[in-house]
């Protein structure tokens, strides 16, 4: 389609150049799970089955890195099956592109089974394309592929379009924030804070242990997501 927007794909190639940086200086472990480089056939293949084209940016994205490279889900996996939680301060997992699919799609189904009371302004659109989601799909961050512009979605009051210009822009907050935790401050670029320890703090495992018995996905170390924390504190009431 010669009307999608071609953005920068060296902004692409820069951001997330700083965020596996950082993953390798803070967490090995996680620097050493990303996936491998995406292959054009399977992105051709994923474009196909979700009715798109993406942009040049996430192309060249998914070509860099793709964090489902190599993996499938089992059976038993949520809708975000493989996705990185080890990347987005706010908790929200990073998807691959096997996870791009199964949300999209999920997203698209629900829209077309359930269709919005405003179809000028619906829940769910094909040309939107996710990049990050919680575990079931609930809420979000979301490429638009004809825009090139980076929205979010929650179930509890529906997507917001426009919030960053591009995908390079929402990977460069990104890596902003990740920077920012290094040194301290978990709330962006132009902050300061006091110093933050990022490994297990002893008072997080009880939270830590009650979220996965209770279906939460949390990190080992680093920040605990505010809404698994709220869940914590509301069950012990």
């Amino acid at each position: 389609m010669s009307d999608i927007p071609m953005h920068e794909s060296g902004d692409v190639r820069t951001a997330w150049g700083r965020i596996t940086a950082w993953l390798e200086r803070n967490d090995p472990e996680a620097f050493a799970a990303l996936g491998g480089p995406g292959s054009p056939t399977a992105i051709a293949e994923a474009e196909l089955r979700m009715g798109v084209e993406l942009p040049g940016e996430m192309r060249q994205w998914l070509l860099t890195t793709d964090l489902d490279a190599g993996r499938q889900p089992d059976g038993r996996s949520c809708l975000v099956a493989l996705g990185c939680g080890a990347v987005i301060p706010s908790g929200h997992l990073l998807l691959g592109l096997t996870d791009i699919q199964r949300v999209h799609l999920s997203q698209l189904g629900l829209e077309e089974t359930q269709p919005s009371e405003n179809p000028d302004h619906p829940f769910w659109r094909r040309e939107w394309v996710p990049v990050a989601a919680e575990r079931d799909g609930l809420y979000g961050t979301f490429l638009d592929t004809l825009t090139g512009t980076v929205g979010t979605w929650a179930e509890a009051h529906g997507p917001e379009e426009d919030v960053y210009p591009s995908l390079s822009a929402f990977l460069q907050e990104t890596a902003d924030q990740l920077e920012g935790a290094s040194s301290g401050d978990w709330r962006g670029p132009g902050r300061s804070a006091g110093l933050r320890e990022l490994d297990p703090r002893p008072e997080d495992e009880p939270i830590r242990l009650w979220a996965r018995a209770n279906g939460y996905l949390v990190n080992d170390r680093g920040r605990i997501p505010g809404p698994v924390r709220e869940a914590y504190e509301a069950s012990r009431r």
